[in-house]
């Protein structure tokens, strides 16, 4: 069942809810340039299991509204915000891949958690993407300026080059292809400003202040959100346990969505 949500005046967010009666519900979050659709693989087994699928759609990208303004992480996070009040989500496990773990951590400190008793972080963009003076295992600065001016000159070409640096394993033409269709569903405006948000922005205040359990899939061959990265967050975080994915890149859910399938579940459960 798909469904949109009204954030703003002029803003509506497009959420797809599978299972809507199922007695154990995830919000998920997908990472940058993707949609809800990246979670296909999840969505085809743990509605199954008996639980409430529900995938939105970050502004700027798949289905929802592309304004001009809001692609900042806090603006993200009350979107997150406006979708759990609108669905009257209560007792849920919020999950985010890369820039959606990113926000996903950011609302839990804004928002205090609202409604959420589990976080679960897939390759999460946090602390930071970009490389600072005190946290020097992100990307080159310049990497990233790079990927933005690439998304305004030849999108489709960066695109194309991002699935090389997105999967370990090797993949079909035809998922690469899955892949690109899903990034080019989205603005191009988009994509450079929530590019520029994480080149920009950190989260390091944000870790210490959630307070639920939380679970961290990392793939120790992740080429865009460093292993450094899942390191960090579980020593900020203060109930925060890490699972590594000895075969996975950036795309674990993906690449290997059976053990990532069963830990999420074993995590919700216990």
């Amino acid at each position: 069942m798909g469904y949109y949500v009204k954030v703003e005046p002029n803003v509506k967010i497009y959420v797809e809810d599978v299972n809507p009666g199922g007695d154990k519900t995830i919000l998920f979050v997908h990472g940058w340039p993707l949609n809800h659709n990246q979670y296909e693989y999840q969505f085809n087994v743990l509605p199954g299991k008996g639980y409430r699928c529900i995938g939105m759609d970050l502004r700027g990208f798949g289905k929802s509204d592309k304004p001009w303004h809001g692609y900042c992480l806090d603006r993200m996070a009350d979107d997150v915000r406006g979708v759990v009040e609108a669905l009257q989500l209560k007792n849920f496990t919020l999950a985010g891949h890369s820039y959606g773990g990113a926000t996903s951590i950011r609302y839990m400190a804004r928002h205090a958690g609202y409604g959420v008793s589990k976080l679960a972080l897939f390759g999460a963009a946090a602390p930071s993407v970009t490389q600072r003076p005190n946290f020097p295992y992100g990307q080159p600065k310049e990497n990233v300026t790079a990927l933005i001016e690439n998304s305004l000159n030849d999108r489709p070409n960066m695109l194309r080059g991002l699935k090389d640096i997105f999967f370990f394993q090797n993949v079909s033409t035809a998922l690469g292809d899955w892949f690109f269709d899903l990034g080019l569903v989205a603005a191009g405006h988009s994509t450079a400003k929530v590019a520029q948000s994480f080149r920009d922005e950190e989260l390091f205040s944000d870790l210490g202040k959630i307070h639920v359990p939380t679970l961290i899939l990392h793939g120790i061959h992740d080429k865009i959100c460093y292993p450094e990265l899942a390191v960090a967050q579980k020593e900020g975080i203060p109930d925060a346990k890490l699972v590594w994915f000895e075969f996975s890149g950036h795309a674990l859910f993906y690449e290997e969505r059976d053990k990532f399938n069963s830990e999420l579940m074993k995590f919700i459960e216990h």
